[in-house]
């Protein structure tokens, strides 16, 4: 089975977007270098963030994301962001009035049957989940075997927390990678098991 890897870009106070779900400057460091990410040119970062975040990227094989997430972006058009195989996502309700039923888009209910899902469809490749409120709850369930976080330098003082609705202690490794990179911070973690070991 594949890792699975809670991901996002946050603001050093540990926020996802503010409060009217804006990333504000969460993203400027994918546009900000000349080196492109993926084919099609628009994400550019620099050479440092490239050789750490493109051979993360090549190995994931699906992606969880809530409800909220997938009507903000209006479901990536049916195409799954960063070139992912497929997209897990949370809801209680069904795929849209006129959704390609062929787009690689999944609708589960629950966090769990999520993982089930997108462990299904990544084989032995990476299931990342979207930091945020489904982030936090596959945390919260001991699902996350990682946390990647790309730290961006702005303080957002309120908004939608990195982390969601976990208000429990969750205990994580040393960071096992910190790299700096233009306008960003990269770093990973694992998370340890209940009793402090990993």
């Amino acid at each position: 089975m594949g890792t699975v890897v809670m991901y996002g870009s946050v603001s050093v106070d540990g926020f996802v977007a503010d409060e009217h779900d804006q990333p504000g400057p969460l993203f400027d460091w994918l546009s900000g270098g000349d080196v492109p990410l993926d084919d099609s040119g628009a994400v550019k970062v620099s050479q440092t963030s490239y050789d750490y975040t493109r051979p993360y990227w090549d190995r994931i094989g699906a992606t969880i994301v809530g409800r909220h997430v997938f009507d903000l972006t209006d479901g990536w058009d049916g195409k799954p962001p960063g070139g992912v195989d497929h997209v897990v996502v949370v809801t209680h309700r069904p795929a849209p009035a006129g959704w390609d039923p062929e787009a690689p888009f999944h609708f589960v209910d629950g966090v769990e049957a999520a993982v089930a899902k997108a462990r299904e469809l990544a084989g032995d490749r990476v299931v990342e989940v979207a930091a945020g409120d489904v982030g936090g709850q596959v945390l919260a369930a001991g699902l996350v075997d990682e946390v990647r976080m790309d730290v961006v330098p702005v303080v957002f003082g309120a908004g939608k927390r990195y982390f969601g609705p976990v208000r429990a202690q969750h205990l994580l490794a040393d960071p096992d990678v910190v790299i700096r990179a233009g306008r960003v911070l990269h770093l990973s973690y694992r998370v340890l098991t209940p009793t402090g070991r990993s």
